[in-house]
């Protein structure tokens, strides 16, 4: 069957997004962006690693007047597959480079140096002490006991052979684009300021804002815990990416094209939103705390979600841990929230 032509978008300015699905998941599809640049057009993330992705972004290439062989460059904002995914192939096409920060870099190369079981233990052991049920381990035990890993969605992402440095403007003749760091739902998260006059909505602003998972107009991302087996700096990922979105909101573009949903302006207002969001998501959840000290697999489970505990399903409930960590962690930052002493696993209590 023939490839249908994606709903290709032409932002205008040589700019162009193409929706490439992401199979079985609700979020439907990443917004890769393309940019033409005097050396050859660039993409911005290139999507999910899946036969159906390839061919839409091919055909939405196509549609846009480019060919993957044309390809001079690949900018990743973030190194999760969605976003990171098909470079590999896009690499092998074309003969691009894949730039991406050197944070999210050791992230990629880690993950393909370290042995499956290695992840498995630390998995393993940091769902112990956040107090998951031995139904939820007893999985893991198994694959344990089994020797069969699950081969991780990454594993035919390329690997990055250059570095997108915080503040500096990319090596792309004819444009410029600035590279703002930006982590929290990931560490090396990066937003990509084009610094232009292009008029938008009948007016001229700062330019516009490849956004990534960092700024999106309706859904809130992840913030998740930093993992490395390798590592135990106690790191504040909720903390971080409250400040960065503050660093956006100040820049203010007069445009966001960010890789899901949909360009939008008021960079601002979506700013604040997530601000205030954020801060009553805090002060819900130290609340909870107030009545008895609660573990943060215990917090998670009441914590709200976009649906009940129940249905939450297995992997989604370990990112949901996470989660209600980087909270606990920024809680604990912030004094208003610490361990209780004595208690294994370590419950939190109200400050």
């Amino acid at each position: 069957m023939a490839q249908a032509t994606p709903r290709v978008t032409d932002h205008g300015g040589g700019v162009w997004s193409i929706p490439v699905p992401i199979p079985d998941n609700p979020l439907g599809h990443t917004l890769v962006h393309l940019l033409d640049t005097d050396r050859g057009p660039v993409l911005i993330d290139t999507g999910w690693d899946d036969p159906d992705s390839w061919d839409t972004l091919v055909a939405g290439l196509a549609a846009s007047g480019a060919a993957v062989t044309d390809l001079h460059g690949v900018l990743v904002t973030h190194h999760h597959p969605d976003h990171h995914g098909l470079s590999g192939q896009v690499r092998e096409a074309s003969g691009a480079w894949i730039a991406m920060h050197a944070a999210d870099a050791h992230v990629v190369r880690r993950t393909r140096s370290v042995e499956p079981s290695l992840w498995l233990d630390y998995l393993t052991a940091k769902l112990t002490a956040a107090g998951a049920p031995e139904e939820h381990l007893a999985p893991l035990h198994a694959a344990r006991a089994s020797g069969r890993m699950r081969t991780l969605p990454t594993s035919r992402a390329a690997l990055p052979d250059r570095d997108i440095v915080p503040g500096e403007l990319l090596d792309l003749p004819g444009r410029r684009l600035r590279a703002i760091w930006t982590p929290g739902h990931t560490p090396g998260h990066v937003c990509l300021h084009l610094e232009e006059a292009h008029p938008v909505a009948g007016r001229e602003g700062n330019g516009r804002l490849f956004s990534g998972d960092h700024l999106l107009p309706e859904i809130t991302p992840h913030i998740g815990l930093y993992e490395d087996p390798a590592d135990d700096t106690v790191t504040d990922p909720l903390g971080d990416y409250l400040d960065s979105l503050e660093r956006v909101g100040r820049l203010a573009p007069a445009e966001v094209l960010p890789a899901h949903q949909h360009a939008f302006t008021d960079a601002p207002g979506r700013v604040r939103e997530l601000l205030a969001h954020h801060e009553a998501r805090l002060s819900g959840l130290r609340d909870l705390l107030i009545d008895r000290p609660l573990t943060p697999w215990q917090l998670a489970e009441q914590m709200e979600w976009n649906r009940p505990w129940q249905q939450i399903p297995y992997g989604s409930r370990n990112i949901a841990v996470s989660e209600a960590e980087a909270h606990l962690r920024r809680l604990v930052k912030q004094g208003r929230a610490e361990p209780e002493p004595g208690s294994e696993p370590v419950a939190y209590r109200a400050v």
